[in-house]
C-alpha cells in the first residue's frame, strides 16, 4: 500500500469520526424544537420509500403497473399483511413468498 493510499484511508477515517463523533457525542448538549425533533421521525420512511418506490415501479427502467410485475404485487401483498398482521416477520414472509410464488408461476 502507497503512502497516498494510507493518507486517503487516515482522511476517510477522520472525516467518518468527526462527523459521528459531533453527533453522537455532543447530542445531549443540543436540544431541538419540539417540531423539529418530531419532525426527525418522518426521515426512515421517507427514505425507505425513496429507495423502494423506484424499484416496485420501474424495475427494468421501465414503468410496470400491471400485475405481470412481480415487485408490485409483492409489494402490495407485503402493505396487506403489514396492515392486517402488524408483524414485521410475517409481513416479510409474506412478501418474498409472493414474490417468489409469482415468478414461479408466470
Amino acid at each position: 500500500m502507497s503512502s497516498d493510499e494510507l493518507w486517503l484511508i487516515a482522511g476517510m477515517f477522520a472525516v467518518t469520526f468527526g462527523i459521528r463523533y459531533l453527533l453522537f457525542g455532543l447530542a445531549e448538549r443540543i436540544s431541538l424544537s419540539a417540531w423539529l425533533g418530531d419532525s426527525l421521525r418522518f426521515i426512515p420512511p421517507a427514505v425507505l420509500t425513496a429507495i423502494t418506490v423506484p424499484a416496485v415501479l420501474l424495475p427494468d427502467g421501465q414503468w410496470q403497473l400491471s400485475a405481470a410485475n412481480p415487485y408490485l404485487v409483492a409489494a402490495l401483498c407485503s402493505i396487506a399483511a403489514g396492515i392486517v398482521t402488524r408483524n414485521l416477520l410475517a409481513t416479510i414472509a409474506i412478501g418474498l413468498a409472493a414474490f417468489f410464488l409469482h415468478r414461479l408461476w408466470f
